[in-house]
């Protein structure tokens, strides 16, 4: 099965049902088939052939889906970056992809448009919205341009294109921060994501019943999966670009009988703080978060205001999408575990050495299934760190580079990324053991814990500390409350409040940021 049939087969079986609601605008199966099929053969006009890569720049709109499902129709591969990147990055993706094509809104003309002269392998931009002047600032760097919003309207070939694919191909990219501060494209065959998406309709029992809202970008893989995923089993997806504003997306989960909630800890923290009293609702089935491991506090007031939601902690990667879940009826035993591995793939810890290790023995969790992805693109030193031999002959599995333990039923426990370990004091300090004692303070809306270059120490512990609103916190309460809890070495020597923490393009606090900041005041 092709990713693009999807859509395919749920505009078969619900020609009429309504696929995606968007904030003003609501499309069924049929339309959005019959418009992809359009923009499909456009692209294939326009010289877009098998294996092509097809960047999209646009928010969370019904563009962005039509852009993606017509390119693995027209049989190339999609790349959907967040709508507010910077022109360097834009450059640097477009050039390291050796894009053919690109969609993108018209604002994003309004900025320097160096990125446009200096892609010498984009041929075609497909424009949506836009003015004469934006049309002729495309012609002028040399490229063709044409308008996505003509296009949708064109009803003349509607059919989808001959499929040139098999699972084995390439269907996206999926861009991701690089240890050396350039983005990494992720290879996901149509079989990764596929594989990918069976097993998590089955743990979250997906049907066509299931109306799920997403607010996350979809040129991430948490929120991209939402898409996917709700296409694949016919549901409704209800597609916002953001949660900046809290109070339309709420009553947009009750209006539209939302059954299905994905978040991540930011988005959970803002939740927490409102009075949800004045909405209701009565059909929400499940809430999920899979980016950043929820704090133990927001599982323990999530299951408060929601007692007969699911709420499943996963976790996931971009290099698999997801990994483990933990069953519902667990979250309240161990709320601090992210569960058992999902259907269809192993997982295990080895050490260093790549030996498996016992109960509580922390280590590196190693993933491996059809979903893992192909590699990193052009990426070879990078691809084999993280791709290496497994079990049998002639396999590769997914190191994660995160480090884990299990207890004595197999549950995992999420420790830190590897990366993100504090050395202090010649001890090895988990970030989110030490956010956690925090963020049982009252007061405490966000939290992060990072390790600051320290003469002495190594480095020395920071905690930058978000009060809710209103509350007011002292460093002395911080440091009291850490003392009771935590070791010596463990209690942080620099506390920070700040009104919101730096966040990533997806939503996750952004630990390096926040270092960086630290760097620079000194």
């Amino acid at each position: 099965m092709l990713v693009e049939q999807f859509l395919e087969e749920s505009a078969a079986r619900f020609p009429d049902k309504i696929a995606l609601v968007t904030e003003k605008e609501r499309f069924s199966y049929l339309e959005i088939e019959q418009q992809a099929n359009s923009l499909a053969h456009a692209l294939i006009a326009a010289g877009v052939t098998r294996g092509d890569r097809v960047v999209v720049v646009l928010p969370n709109s019904v563009e962005t889906v039509l852009a993606i499902f017509a390119a693995l129709k027209a049989s190339a591969v999609f790349v959907v970056l967040h709508w507010t990147i910077k022109s360097d990055k834009l450059a640097y993706v477009l050039n390291n992809c050796r894009a053919a094509a690109m969609i993108v809104g018209a604002a994003k003309l309004e900025s320097e448009l160096r990125w446009l002269s200096e892609t010498s392998h984009l041929r075609t931009v497909f424009l949506t919205g836009g003015e004469r002047h934006h049309f002729d600032s495309v012609r002028a760097s040399g490229k063709a341009v044409f308008s996505m919003d003509d296009v949708r309207k064109d009803v003349a070939n509607t059919t989808p294109p001959v499929k040139r694919c098999i699972d084995i191909d390439l269907a996206a990219l999926i861009y991701t921060s690089g240890t050396t501060g350039k983005p990494k494209g992720v290879m996901m065959t149509h079989l990764n994501i596929l594989s990918a998406a069976n097993s998590i309709t089955a743990y979250l029992e997906n049907c066509a019943d299931d109306v799920v809202i997403n607010v996350l970008p979809l040129a991430f893989g948490y929120g991209l999966h939402q898409l996917l995923v709700i296409f694949k089993v016919g549901g409704t997806l209800v597609l916002f670009n953001s949660f900046a504003y809290p109070h339309p997306v709420l009553q947009k989960i009750a209006d539209e009988g939302v059954t299905g909630f994905p978040l991540v800890p930011t988005i959970s923290a803002t939740l927490l703080q409102m009075n949800l009293s004045r909405y209701s609702f009565p059909k929400l089935r499940y809430i999920t978060n899979a980016a950043a491991a929820l704090p133990i506090e927001h599982i323990r007031r999530l299951r408060a205001l929601f007692p007969d939601v699911k709420i499943f902690s996963m976790y996931g990667q971009t290099e698999c999408t997801r990994v483990t879940y933990l069953p519902p009826d667990q979250i309240d035993t161990r709320p601090g575990s992210v569960g058992r591995g999902m259907p269809n793939e192993e997982i295990y810890i080895v050490d260093p050495e790549g030996n498996r290790v016992g109960t509580a023995v922390v280590g590196e969790l190693v993933v491996r299934g059809s979903h893992v992805m192909k590699g990193y693109w052009e990426m070879p030193e990078e691809t084999g760190r993280r791709l290496r031999p497994g079990p049998l002959p002639g396999e590769k599995v997914l190191y994660s580079g995160d480090l884990f333990y299990a207890d004595e039923e197999d549950y995992l426990y999420f420790v830190s990324r590897s990366d993100d370990i504090i050395k202090t004091r010649g001890e090895k300090v988990s970030p989110r053991e030490i956010e956690e004692v925090i963020y049982d303070m009252e007061s405490v809306a966000e939290a992060s814990v990072v390790g600051i270059p320290d003469p002495t120490l190594g480095s020395a512990i920071k905690a930058v500390i978000v009060p809710k609103d209103g509350a007011v916190l002292t460093v002395e309460e911080v440091l009291r409350h850490c003392s009771e809890k935590l070791e010596d070495f463990m209690v942080p020597k620099i506390v920070e409040f700040r009104e919101s923490l730096p966040k990533t393009e997806s939503g996750k606090v952004s630990k390096r940021a926040i270092v960086e900041a630290h760097t620079a005041m000194k």
